[in-house]
């Protein structure tokens, strides 16, 4: 199994998770991060490092968010398959990460 990144991550990017990952399976695309699944070890580190809940395990994501299951493993396989490597620093989110929380709810 795999943990992975929902679209509450759009907007914000917080990079949180990436330095709890044990291994370094994050990538980044312009509006969110996503997580390869074949790299994810189902640790759970990232889940509460995520400042708006965007982190779940495969088998626990909210229906309306079954789509980014597919979506993390194809973005994770594109970007890799463009010589990306995973985002394994901590950056700024980006500038609309605050009101993007603050629309979700945290």
């Amino acid at each position: 199994m795999t943990h992975v990144v929902t679209s509450n991550c759009v907007d914000c990017k917080f990079t949180d998770c990436v330095l709890v990952c044990p291994v370094d399976c994050f990538y980044e695309l312009d509006r969110q991060l996503v997580i390869d699944p074949d790299e994810c070890i189902d640790c759970s580190a990232c889940v509460a490092e995520c400042p708006v809940e965007a982190i779940f395990a495969e088998d626990e994501v909210p229906e309306e968010h079954e789509g980014d299951i597919a979506l993390n493993a194809s973005e994770a396989e594109r970007v890799k398959g463009d010589g990306q490597d995973p985002i394994t620093d901590h950056k700024d989110p980006l500038p609309t990460a605050e009101d993007r929380k603050s629309e979700l709810g945290f």
